[in-house]
């Protein structure tokens, strides 16, 4: 099967999987979100793909919600700065962000912004999720979604024909 075919279709039918999963009541009970697993995901691509894409991905994406979750808190904090509070406090995390990245295991600046803006998003949206609350959540999204990515890339490489 041509590789372009073999990843539409696992990607496809693994995205059935992971939206009808996420439905469950135990993920959702945990608020767990497959939007965030759908970031994972194409980040686990954009990584790189492989073990070190997977890695890159949970890794850097949960360090992104980390300094999101303290960006979140840290912005309530300032509440002298009136609406540049928030502006303030994510400029900080995204300073933090870029200068962890200085550390290999923190290299992929883009996965951990989308782990800040991951966290960020449940905490404004989520039904009042506190952002201590948000972290745990968010990691184990990202970490089922890292493993969809992997799933996806292993499955569509057995399907493609070896000599397209």
């Amino acid at each position: 099967m041509p590789r372009l075919i073999a990843l539409a279709v696992t990607v496809g039918v693994l995205a059935v999987v992971a939206t009808w999963i996420f439905g469950l009541d135990p993920l959702v009970s945990a608020k767990l979100q497959v939007w965030q697993a759908f970031i994972a995901w194409g980040c686990h691509f954009h990584a790189g793909g492989g073990n070190l894409g997977s890695r890159n991905t949970v890794v850097c994406m949960s360090f992104g919600a980390l300094v999101g979750m303290v960006a979140v808190m840290l912005a309530s904090q300032l509440g002298g700065l009136g609406s540049l509070a928030a502006p303030v406090a994510v400029g900080l995390g995204a300073t933090v962000i870029v200068l962890a990245s200085s550390l290999a295991l923190l290299a992929a600046i883009p996965a951990s912004v989308y782990g800040f803006a991951a966290i960020a998003g449940l905490i404004l949206l989520g039904d009042g999720v506190a952002p201590e609350a948000a972290l745990i959540p968010t990691i184990l999204s990202v970490i089922i979604g890292a493993i969809f990515g992997y799933v996806s890339e292993v499955v569509s490489n057995a399907l493609t024909r070896q000599d397209a």
